[in-house]
């Protein structure tokens, strides 16, 4: 039976709603039906909010927990995630494929309502994935509430009533922020590999653990420093079946963000001087720091990449005092 990513996901936001005033979010109904939670833009938010929001965008599939590593000059939060799903969480779910856009919103949609608009498309022919629920909820990436008039597209897209629509909006810059963009980990790896032309369909399991980045500015610095958790400090494990080993320790060696052009400064940095135009920023800087992979059928292990601190610390802005 084929798991409805949509169905789970609506759990879980349930959960967060019966939950909103330990979890510091706000629940709003629009006019056309639409419920919204807010995660961070005009409430407190927090770390369990994060959490919450992470386990919506993966549907619930992915296990996340809190922990810590050290970066030599502190010790930093962190989340780890452990799925038997890798696949259909984060590329099913997870990705941030969905660019929306309305008269005075913009926001990176992902999740479960992907799965029925189907963005993008190709994605879902490559996993062979199919989600036919009648409710969606998404997760949208913006320091803004959207209206009707989005929801209603959001709706339509996704073929669903308004009144069957649920969002959680959530901020770059904050708390909730930085905890679901480093539970990307495992999708960033997943994603690399893909564009590497390695089989997605073959990985079977997956474990990661990432810093969570402090708050640093304003959502574009946010938004380089929670990229460079991931970037510099995640350390991805995958678990697959691969029937060229030699082939695949090629793709090991070539997934780790160390094979990029841009590599060893802040990602803000380089996002800047590449006039903020993502087209600009080498693809290969959207990876893990550091993959293992295991090949269950050989039993063989592979590993690459590192971990860089010092460009952690450069990005978070930390003062020893």
């Amino acid at each position: 039976m084929m798991i409805s990513v949509n169905e789970y996901g609506i759990d879980v936001f349930e959960e967060m709603m019966d939950n909103s005033e330990e979890l510091q979010v706000g629940i709003d109904e629009l006019n056309n039906g639409t419920t919204i939670i807010d995660a961070g833009v005009e409430e407190e938010g927090g770390f369990e909010a994060g959490l919450y929001v992470a386990r919506i965008c993966m549907a619930d599939l992915v296990d996340i927990k809190f922990s810590s590593v050290d970066l030599g000059t502190f010790v930093s939060p962190a989340v780890e995630l452990t799925t038997d799903y890798p696949v259909i969480a984060c590329m099913a779910s997870q990705f941030a494929g969905w660019r929306i856009k309305g008269e005075n919103f913009f926001g990176m949609g992902s999740g479960p309502a992907r799965a029925l608009s189907l963005k993008p498309k190709e994605l879902y022919d490559e996993i062979g994935y199919e989600d036919d629920a009648t409710e969606a909820v998404l997760v949208l990436e913006s320091n803004v509430i959207p209206d009707e008039d989005v929801a209603e597209t959001i709706a339509e897209e996704c073929q669903v009533d308004s009144e069957d629509l649920y969002i959680v909006v959530v901020p770059t810059a904050s708390i909730a922020g930085s905890v679901q963009i480093s539970a990307r980990g495992i999708e960033t790896g997943i994603h690399r590999l893909e564009v590497l032309g390695f089989d997605i369909n073959t990985i079977k399991h997956a474990h990661g653990i990432i810093p969570i980045s402090p708050v640093v500015g304003d959502d574009l610095k946010c938004m380089g420093s929670c990229n460079d958790c991931i970037m510099y400090g995640g350390r991805m494990y995958y678990a697959v079946e691969c029937d060229d080993v030699e082939e695949l320790k090629g793709y090991v060696k070539n997934v780790p963000s160390q094979n990029s052009r841009d590599y060893g400064k802040p990602f803000y940095v380089t996002f800047k001087e590449a006039k903020f135009d993502f087209y600009k920023v080498d693809a290969a800087s959207f990876a893990p720091a550091e993959i293992t992979v295991n090949e269950l059928n050989s039993g063989k292990t592979f590993t690459s990449g590192k971990i860089n601190n010092a460009v952690l610390l450069e990005s978070f802005g930390v003062e020893t005092l």
